[in-house]
C-alpha cells in the first residue's frame, strides 16, 4: 500500500503494514533543502520542496503546509515580524484588535487574494498535489478558534477576557471560524484530504472553560471542514490531558498530543477508536537522543497508545535534529 491508503486505512480501523509516520517538519524541512525559513513560510515552491524531500528521503506518509500560525492573522491586518531564518511571528504589543471594538469592522478575507498568505498556502497545497499525486496524504492547515483569537487579540488579554467580556470571546471565536472555514475549503479545494487545526492556546484554559467557550466553536470547525469533504487532525501543544475526553467529541479523525500529555491516560480518555498521532519527546528523544532511544521511545508511545497510532513526535521536529533519529518515524513494525 502507498503513503496515503496506510494513512487512510488506519483511519478507517483496516489493517496496514506498519503504523503511518506524520511528523510535523517545518524549520527542519526548510533545512534539509537548505533554504532560509523566512522563504520557506512565505514561498509555496519552496515549501512544496521541503516537504516532499522529507517525504521521499524519510519516509513519511503526508506533506503539509503548516508553516507558521501567523497566516491568516496577517491577511487580516496583524503585525507581524518576520526574521529572516526564523518562523514569522505575531507582535503582541501591537495586536490587531487591543481595542475589542475593532472587531466589528473586520470582514472575513478572500484566502485567494494575490499576494496573501492565505493564497500562497492554497497554492502549495496546490502544488504538492500536483506533484505528489494521490501517493502521500496531502494536508492542510488552519488556526483553531481559540489560538486565532489569542493572536489577534494577544493571548495575556484574551486570558482575561474569558471573564471581563465573555460576549466579545464568543463573537471573536465566531468569527476566526468563519475565516477557518473559508481558508480551509479553499485548501480542500486545492488538493488538501486532510486540513490540520493547530490549537495551542487551548491548552492554557481549564476545562470549565474550554466546554463553554472553546469546544462548541471548534466543533462548528470540524463538522465544516467534515462537509466540506476533508478529514481533520488537531493539535495542542502543552499538557491538554484535561480536555481529553471532550477532544474525542470533536470528532477528529487524528489528535495530535504534545510529549507532556501521558499517552495512556489519553487512550482511556478517548477511548479505543481515536486515532492517537505522537508523542516522542521532541528534544530527549529526537534532537538529544540517539537511536536506541528513538526506538525505545516509539515501542512506548505505540504500547501505550494501542493499534489506532501514527507515528510522530510531540510537536515540530527541532532544528538539527540528527536524521538517522527522524528515519525511525517510518521504521516502526
Amino acid at each position: 500500500m502507498n503513503s496515503r491508503e496506510r494513512v487512510l486505512n488506519l483511519i478507517a480501523g483496516k489493517p496496514v503494514d506498519r503504523p503511518p509516520a506524520m511528523p510535523i517538519t517545518m524549520m527542519w524541512a526548510a533545512d534539509l533543502i537548505g533554504a532560509k525559513y523566512h522563504d520557506y513560510a512565505t514561498c509555496a515552491e519552496i515549501q512544496a520542496a521541503g516537504q516532499i524531500a522529507a517525504a521521499r528521503q524519510f519516509g513519511f506518509d503526508h506533506v503539509s503546509v503548516i508553516s507558521d500560525p501567523c497566516c491568516e492573522a496577517a491577511d487580516l491586518g496583524a503585525a507581524i515580524f518576520y526574521p529572516p531564518d526564523g518562523p514569522p511571528a505575531i507582535i503582541e504589543e501591537k495586536a490587531l484588535l487591543a481595542d475589542a471594538a475593532t472587531l466589528s469592522s473586520l470582514r472575513v478575507p478572500d484566502p485567494h487574494r494575490v499576494g496573501s498568505r492565505m493564497a500562497n498556502r492554497i497554492a502549495a497545497v496546490r502544488l504538492l498535489r500536483k506533484q505528489m499525486g494521490d501517493t502521500h496524504l496531502i494536508e492542510g492547515w488552519v488556526e483553531d478558534p481559540c489560538a486565532e483569537s489569542a493572536d489577534l487579540r494577544g493571548i495575556n488579554t484574551l486570558m482575561m477576557d474569558y471573564y471581563d467580556d465573555t460576549e466579545f470571546i464568543h463573537a471573536l471565536a465566531e468569527f476566526t471560524v468563519k475565516n477557518a472555514l473559508k481558508f480551509a475549503t479553499a485548501q480542500i479545494e486545492a488538493g488538501a484530504d486532510i486540513i490540520g487545526l493547530g490549537d495551542a492556546a487551548a491548552s492554557l484554559i481549564g476545562r470549565e472553560l474550554y466546554d463553554e467557550f472553546v469546544f462548541p466553536h471548534e466543533k462548528w470547525l470540524v463538522d465544516g471542514i467534515h462537509a466540506a469533504g476533508a478529514k481533520v487532525r488537531l493539535h495542542i501543544c502543552g499538557r491538554a490531558i484535561q480536555l481529553a475526553d471532550a477532544i474525542a467529541k470533536l470528532g477528529c479523525e487524528i489528535v495530535d498530543l504534545d510529549t507532556m500529555v501521558d499517552l495512556k491516560a489519553a487512550r482511556a480518555a478517548m477511548g479505543d477508536r481515536q486515532v492517537l498521532l505522537g508523542n516522542v519527546h521532541t528534544v530527549n528523544a529526537v534532537k538529544n537522543g540517539t537511536v536506541d532511544d528513538m526506538r525505545r521511545e516509539l515501542a512506548k508511545c505505540r504500547a501505550d497508545a494501542g493499534i489506532a497510532w501514527i507515528a510522530g513526535a510531540g510537536c515540530e521536529l527541532p532544528r538539527h535534529s540528527p536524521a538517522e533519529n527522524v528515519r525511525c518515524f517510518a521504521e516502526v513494525l
